[in-house]
């Protein structure tokens, strides 16, 4: 029997190459010492939503039955059982390992070398059809391996679940692709109703937060390029909170966003993966998240969702009923 892989430890994949647990190398000596006393309890609002029963499981045996990585998993999501509870799901293309190692992140991350799944786009069509989806988000890892990044094998998968279910919904919630306008215009251009690319975070904290490869400018080309090809293509972007940033440069992305004709915006609180990943710099008030939802509105989203459990892709379906998801109406336990 194998030992169990500990966060940041090294390990061979099913697909025979290296990777690291959970995205970031574990912490050693000082940076040991530190990271554990930055740990603090949660307050009483981090809490997740009741979930479980037959629906959730059908999700997962289907996600299981189809080898399908999903980012409710991978990425430790608090919303999976109340996601899945609700037939909502997001599937996470191109394998479990992410080419970048950004500091809040619990994807594994290693160079899978060129590898990809053949079997993904009919694999994924089919197990939204099974799941008796109307919307489904589909996101990936970085694949900076790829020429491409992985765009050719995004849209390949966007035109399966098309086919099969020509009425679901599909948002692409994707990787910058090192800012390619090819490839953002193959993504674009499968059939995605909504377009998505995370800044994650302030300018300021783009460096300390996000892969070295990634940007505050890029991530901003890329949404802009999106629009520009499809002017009638919602574009969508999500901001974590918490990690030290400003309240004067929250509303400064919000501005940046808007002036690259973002339309829907998600915040969320930051919450720490592992001892390994980035602490957190402050709890973010329910009543705070309330206001920036509000400033949002006033700038000209479509729609700002805003809460401490809110993550890019929750409840994704519901973006357009115009009532912050629908945040409070469900039962809640403690995280």
């Amino acid at each position: 029997m194998s030992k169990p892989i500990k966060s940041g430890d090294k390990f061979r994949t099913s697909a025979g190459f290296m990777a690291i647990k959970d995205g970031v190398k574990a912490t050693t000596g000082r940076d040991k010492a530190i990271a554990t006393k930055n740990t603090g309890r949660k307050p009483p609002w981090l809490r997740v939503r009741l979930g479980g029963g037959e629906k959730y499981q059908a999700i997962r045996d289907t996600v299981n039955e189809h080898r399908l990585a999903t980012v409710c998993e991978e990425a430790h999501c608090p919303n999976i059982a109340e996601c899945w509870s609700n037939g909502t799901a997001t599937i996470m293309l191109m394998g479990s390992v992410c080419t970048r190692a950004c500091k809040f992140c619990a994807v594994d991350t290693g160079n899978p070398r060129g590898w990809l799944d053949p079997d993904e786009p009919a694999n994924a069509a089919q197990s939204v059809r099974l799941m008796d989806l109307r919307y489904i988000v589909l996101t990936s890892v970085d694949r900076d391996d790829l020429y491409d990044g992985g765009a050719a094998h995004y849209a390949a998968c966007v035109r399966a679940i098309k086919a099969v279910n020509p009425n679901t919904a599909v948002e692409a919630l994707t990787p910058d692709f090192r800012g390619s306008e090819t490839a953002i215009e193959t993504v674009v251009n499968s059939g995605v109703e909504v377009f998505a690319q995370n800044l994650e975070t302030v300018e300021s904290l783009t460096y300390e937060v996000r892969d070295p490869r990634a940007g505050y400018a890029q991530t901003l080309n890329v949404l802009a390029h999106a629009k520009r090809t499809r002017p009638d293509l919602l574009t969508k972007s999500s901001l974590m909170l918490g990690l030290g940033e400003k309240d004067a440069e929250i509303k400064q992305s919000m501005e940046d966003l808007r002036a690259h004709g973002v339309d829907i915006l998600t915040l969320g609180q930051y919450l720490r993966p592992t001892l390994n990943h980035l602490p957190v710099s402050r709890w973010v008030h329910p009543d705070e998240f309330d206001a920036y939802r509000e400033l949002g509105l006033e700038l000209g989203f479509v729609e700002v969702a805003s809460g401490p459990l809110v993550r890019s892709s929750y409840r994704a379906e519901r973006i357009l009923d115009r009532n912050n998801l629908g945040l409070g109406q469900v039962p809640v336990k403690m995280l």
